[in-house]
């Protein structure tokens, strides 16, 4: 739900990155890349418990993510095969995160077994209405290369969610459940929306 209007506001700010990384003669694809190892950096600190280090480089890593794709339009460098890329290492970083706050707190099991659930019928949602509004002609809101149906749960308030587990984990009990109703309205929203947009029985 953020993440248009970080899309809309970060290529003001990062220009002195966006040269830096022309200058070292870096594709988009493989800044997704090197955006998707910080991540799993970035989980592998969760797991050893270095939560504070684990939020720096996490967002590190997303702020590696944002720039593949400014980076790849300022230089007019952008393909289908790199919105590929983005949301496929995008959910890869995504679910290692999980993976690494499960075995760092086995004690939340539960909720985390079934962030992963919801994560599959997110993204499996998102791409599959993004794909029906394509093809009906129905106006792309997404703002990426991949079209993507937008909903309460996108890239940011992930990022958000991974900060308050990582900054406050002594309330993982509450704050689990509460990111886990956020994604099951995202998911029932989308189920909404397809059924108003696409008709059938």
């Amino acid at each position: 739900m953020i993440d248009n209007y970080f899309r809309a506001l970060l290529p003001r700010y990062v220009v002195p990155l966006v040269k830096l990384l022309a200058w070292l003669r870096l594709t988009p694809n493989q800044i997704t890349l090197i955006g998707l190892i910080i991540a799993l950096i970035a989980a592998y600190l969760v797991s050893q418990g270095e939560l504070l280090l684990a939020l720096i480089v996490w967002w590190l890593s997303r702020l590696l993510d944002a720039l593949d794709g400014i980076y790849a339009r300022a230089y007019d460098l952008s393909s289908d095969f790199g919105g590929f890329l983005d949301i496929q290492f995008d959910m890869a970083a995504y679910s290692a995160m999980v993976l690494a706050f499960y075995w760092r707190f086995p004690e939340y099991g539960l909720q985390w077994l079934v962030m992963l659930y919801c994560y599959v019928l997110c993204i499996s949602g998102a791409l599959g209405l993004g794909s029906f509004e394509a093809k009906k002609g129905i106006e792309d809101r997404s703002q990426r290369r991949m079209r993507i149906a937008v909903g309460l749960a996108e890239g940011g308030e992930t990022g958000l969610a991974y900060s308050v587990f990582l900054l406050w984990p002594q309330y993982l009990g509450v704050t689990t459940w509460v990111w886990i109703s956020i994604l099951a309205v995202t998911i029932l929203s989308r189920l909404v929306l397809a059924r108003m947009e696409l008709g059938g029985d």
